[in-house]
């Protein structure tokens, strides 16, 4: 389905579908900053509470989290959102003429 990274292919290669229509734009990158805002900011109060680190260490702590996070949920969520725009044949809007 994925030609590099977030890349679609032009085509299935086993049954042709085309890719060309799916378009999630950036509802993908929209799910991902709000997974991984909650899980990265209730993990820094948590820590904060708990062990009252130095500020390196949250520094540490959410900047790795919030790149792995991001980059392990931003192709499955491109997938989904293409799946489910395939499932529920979404189409452009257009205005009633």
């Amino acid at each position: 389905m994925f030609n590099g990274f977030l890349s679609f292919r032009p085509s299935c290669e086993v049954c042709g579908q085309d890719f060309s229509a799916f378009d999630s734009a950036d509802g993908p990158a929209f799910f991902v900053m709000s997974i991984v805002g909650v899980v990265v900011v209730g993990l820094a109060l948590w820590i904060e509470i708990t062990f009252e680190p130095p500020i390196w260490v949250h520094a540490l702590v959410a900047g790795s989290l919030s790149i792995g996070l991001s980059l392990a949920l931003v192709r499955p969520l491109k997938g989904l959102l293409a799946a489910l725009q395939y499932h529920n044949k979404a189409e452009q809007g257009r205005f009633r003429s």
